[in-house]
């Protein structure tokens, strides 16, 4: 395995080995078809059947309870994909699996008939499970015994990961909002299967490197090595310190894991269907609140009853990780409001149309905002082209085909665009807003991380969610003046314009740094479990975030728009200060980790 690392380490693009460059293209790929399909999803779903660009008109409280239910079945997925990779397949083929399965997916909902339509969720949420994971494992296996050169290596995946979602709402947004659906469904299948080609063609430039897992013998752990692990504490009963998972554990996790999917699935059904698949009460308690209550109670029970069995320096570090979990959860429940409730206000409720000097500018803006990074990332294509060609040159070709037809595409958009006389936004074009603060603000709070300046995890969660808060404030200030019960509004977008930047600033204080903390407090052991239960988090918090979303009719038409979006203003700003309190419980509950 070392010798494939020092061969992948001496042909270099941009001081990292090439290979992380096809890793980079791959991902890019992926995120394109993702994004650009996501964002279209709630668009589709509740636009008009009698319109020049037809939907299937549900009402929004059913469209976000399925996009709740999807959203959240992506995080939970590479749980599943990650072990089959580890155990079965490798890194490599579960990613070509992955790509294979997602390009299915992507054709099946181009057709658009709600049979397909439903079988194309399905083969994404199966395909991501299989991609998600297993692609960052390739990087860090690449980087194996390399780790100083580690975080770099993430921040240029980090870079591929934006520009996919960039381009990916920006054109497949284009193209279905003015051609219609299934085109911008469609591309997003294109250039999946694009990236599965060229991924899968430079598979001799990585040799065993994310290949099939070859069988371990077990290794047996001393004494010492636990005592290190646990930082020092501890008796000589290992397989105390080991605390392998328990016939009760097991039970715990099936049977918590049966009622949240249950519910995940049921919410959906009883909403659009009218099919309730838990249909019983406890009193006042429906059927499907008697499930959820008691599988988080299960749930919480296994997590407490793990906790206690640990020694007490990984214990108490362990418990803030489930604090942080738990943070994790309020900001991805508001915070992924951006794909359903803050789409819905961009197409219905902001005036997207510019005339005159206004639409001049924002022309040249979105021109240049659009032909730079892609010509940064086409030199970079250059680049691993001169170093790569007579190993790969196939991928290089598809690549280049896949460049081609991009370049085509926004040249286009481009070109339609300065052909109209004043200018129209599309609503998807605000959704590509995150993805440029994010790759124009981190390098900024990267250098604050690293400064003397740098705030504690507490308190970056904190500073976190008040900038979530924010955001919505801005949004509640610009609604305000919009009637109840109004299903359209004129408000002027630099308000949007502004709630993304806050909210970008945001998840800069958090996603990054989430999984960085869980790594530095978690023993090497237990990261493949507490991966899973960061997961978890994040997908309760897609599904609140589908949940709440939806309930924007009922909210606006009883009190405002404005209370609707000042409801998450109030929440996230609550949860940060309570971060902000917590911090110094949190510092000593880390034991010096910072």
């Amino acid at each position: 395995m070392n010798t494939d690392i020092e061969n992948l380490f001496k042909d270099k693009v941009l001081g990292h080995p090439a290979g992380l460059f096809v890793l980079f293209f791959t991902e890019m790929w992926e995120r394109f078809s993702f994004y650009g399909m996501r964002i279209l999803l709630v668009l589709f779903l509740t636009a008009p059947i009698i319109s020049d660009n037809p939907g299937w008109e549900w009402p929004r409280e059913h469209a976000l309870a399925l996009i709740g239910t999807y959203a959240s079945l992506l995080y939970l997925t590479p749980i599943i994909g990650g072990w089959i990779a580890d155990k079965i397949t490798g890194y490599r083929v579960a990613v070509v699996i992955g790509c294979l399965i997602m390009t299915l997916g992507h054709a099946a909902m181009a057709i658009e008939t709600t049979a397909a339509f439903y079988l194309g969720l399905a083969l994404l949420v199966i395909g991501t499970g299989f991609f998600k994971p297993n692609i960052t494992s390739i990087i860090s296996e690449m980087y194996h015994g390399k780790e100083s050169k580690k975080d770099g290596a993430y921040t240029i995946f980090y870079m591929g990961v934006n520009a996919g979602a960039f381009f990916g709402m920006m054109l497949c947004g284009y193209l279905a909002e003015n051609f219609g659906w299934s085109w911008g469904f469609g591309l997003a299948g294109i250039f999946m299967m694009l990236g599965m080609f060229q991924f899968w063609l430079a598979k001799d430039l990585f040799g065993n490197i994310g290949a099939k897992p070859l069988k371990k013998e077990e290794t047996a752990i001393s004494a010492n090595e636990v005592d290190s692990i646990e930082g020092g504490q501890g008796n000589n009963d290992v397989e105390t310190k080991l605390n392998p998972f328990t016939l009760f554990d097991k039970v715990l996790i099936v049977l918590s894991s049966i009622g949240g999917l249950l519910y995940l699935f049921n919410d959906p059904f009883e909403k659009i269907q009218g099919t309730n698949l838990m249909p019983f009460s406890l009193g006042n308690l429906s059927g499907t609140n008697v499930v959820i209550l008691c599988s988080l109670l299960l749930f919480l029970v296994l997590l407490v009853t793990r906790i206690a069995r640990y020694l007490p320096v990984v214990r108490d570090r362990i418990i803030a990780v489930s604090i942080f979990g738990f943070f994790t959860v309020f900001f991805f429940a508001f915070f992924e409001q951006s794909l359903g409730s803050m789409t819905i206000f961009a197409r219905d409720y902001t005036n997207r149309e510019l005339v005159g000097q206004s639409a001049m500018i924002f022309k040249v803006v979105d021109a240049l905002l659009t032909t730079v990074p892609l010509a940064i990332i086409s030199w970079v294509l250059v680049l691993l082209a001169k170093k790569t060609f007579t190993r790969i040159g196939l991928s290089n070709i598809i690549l280049a085909i896949a460049f081609v037809g991009l370049w085509i595409l926004v040249i286009y958009r481009l070109m339609d665009k300065f052909s109209q006389e004043g200018n129209q936004v599309d609503a998807t074009w605000f959704g590509i807003l995150n993805s440029f603060f994010i790759i124009t603000l981190a390098p900024f709070f990267s250098r604050w991380w690293e400064s003397k300046y740098n705030p504690s995890a507490a308190m970056k969660y904190g500073i976190g969610l008040i900038l979530l808060g924010l955001g919505f404030a801005v949004l509640s200030f610009g609604a305000s003046g919009i009637p109840s019960g109004a299903q359209t509004a004129s408000v002027s977008m630099i308000f949007l314009i502004l709630a993304y930047l806050l909210h970008t600033m945001g998840e800069l204080c958090i996603s990054p740094v989430g999984l960085s903390y869980l790594s530095k407090l978690v023993p090497a052991r237990m990261i493949g479990f507490m991966f899973g239960i960061w997961y978890l988090a994040i997908a309760i918090g897609q599904k609140a975030a589908g949940t709440m979303g939806g309930m924007i009719d009922r909210i606006s038409e009883q009190y405002s728009m404005g209370t609707f979006f000042l409801i998450f203003t109030l929440v996230p700003v609550g949860v940060g200060l309570i971060s902000i309190i917590l911090n110094p419980l949190l510092k000593k509950l880390m034991h010096g980790i910072r």
